[in-house]
């Protein structure tokens, strides 16, 4: 007869195996992966990055490279806060899934449904805004973007600035990766929601998920352990330009950490924000008018490391740039993060889930 004793007594034994398994790992692999962020992020007086890795959960790779802040010559430490530039994404597309959800909308609906002077908008739906392929232009691409960069823009006069812009196809014709799409979905969250953009996502996901160090991006506001962004010149570093957050909004304006990111993706994984079902949505390969398959969800790229599939998606605002990787299969999350957008975390952060993807294989005996 197996008593309570026995089950806590296995129960022990599991979780101190895991924990052996991810020590083992990381001490197997950790020069390895020392070595290849080093090829990008090797000089520790210049602006640095975090990088963590994670599996089922656990953090079993966790460092910081380099400065947060030139100036006061501050060593970067894994708790800084970076802007994760169009890793937003991910956040307002989940949130547009929460709205659906309560019966606010539907990601079938067309744009014209909420904003009814939208140029052709009622023949582009939600969900071709959440998967790229309306064929609006993407304001990054304008000209005149110089002149608004600054200005404090609502919501509704930043979707005003590239609404009458000839489209770029037919929606559904093509898959074209699109800032303006997410600029819309941002405004018909606060349209739906009767709140800010900025308070749905803390008190929907961030509250929800323990998200304590994740905020809407600003300059103005005291942000404790904020990494200062850079630019680097033929003379040296200097700091990042300055745009108003107001610009790329639902598309590019949160900032978080390594810790709050893992997080993050643990919300996502437990179905703390959405049933199951819901959050499957966002990764589901999608098709085009044509039937053709292309490798974007909601908020998400789906693509794979060495055959196995991947969920990823990078991020670029000035003065940082951000990478995020997980492997369902194996449950394994790389997060990267930057605050030089000349030092980019992109490669570096899918080489260290190939390296990590091959360390569990190996320790488990795995094909």
């Amino acid at each position: 007869m197996i008593t309570q004793k026995t089950i806590t007594f296995l129960l022990v034994l599991l979780i101190l195996g895991s924990t052996v398994d991810a020590q083992i790992l990381t001490k197997k692999y950790e020069k390895k992966i020392d070595s290849l962020i080093l090829t990008g992020f090797g000089d520790q007086n210049e602006p640095g990055g975090v990088f963590l890795i994670s599996q089922k959960g656990k953090s079993i790779y966790r460092k910081a490279f380099g400065k947060a802040n030139l100036e006061l010559d501050v060593n970067m430490t894994p708790e800084n806060v970076f802007q994760i530039g169009s890793m937003t994404k991910q956040f307002t597309a989940i949130a547009i899934l929460i709205l659906q959800q309560q019966g606010k909308l539907k990601v079938s609906d067309p744009v014209s449904k909420y904003i009814p002077d939208y140029p052709n908008g009622g023949k582009i739906s939600l969900h071709q805004l959440l998967i790229h392929t309306s064929g609006i232009k993407d304001f990054t691409k304008m000209k005149s973007l110089s002149s608004i960069a600054q200005k404090d823009m609502e919501p509704k006069a930043m979707v005003d600035f590239f609404k009458n812009e000839p489209v770029d196809f037919a929606p559904g014709e093509k898959f074209n990766y699109n800032n303006s799409g997410y600029v819309v979905l941002g405004y018909i969250i606060e349209l739906t929601s009767g709140d800010t953009y900025e308070n749905f996502i803390k008190k929907n996901i961030f509250d929800k998920a323990g998200m304590t160090n994740s905020y809407y991006a600003s300059d103005r506001k005291v942000i404790p352990k904020r990494a200062y962004g850079y630019h680097k010149k033929e003379y040296g570093f200097v700091n990042k330009t300055v745009i108003n957050f107001s610009v790329p909004f639902s598309s590019g304006s949160l900032m978080s950490t390594a810790d709050d990111m893992l997080k993050w993706q643990q919300a996502l994984n437990q179905n703390t924000l959405l049933p199951s079902q819901e959050t499957q949505k966002a990764f589901q390969k999608y098709t085009l008018n044509n039937g053709e398959k292309f490798t974007y969800g909601y908020g998400w790229h789906l693509k794979d490391i060495n055959g196995i599939p991947d969920r990823e998606h990078g991020g670029s605002v000035f003065g940082f740039k951000s990478m995020g990787v997980y492997i369902p299969d194996e449950d394994i999350y790389v997060i990267g993060l930057s605050n030089c957008d000349c030092h980019s975390p992109t490669e570096i952060t899918r080489g260290i889930a190939k390296i990590a993807l091959d360390g569990i294989k190996t320790s488990t005996g795995k094909p």
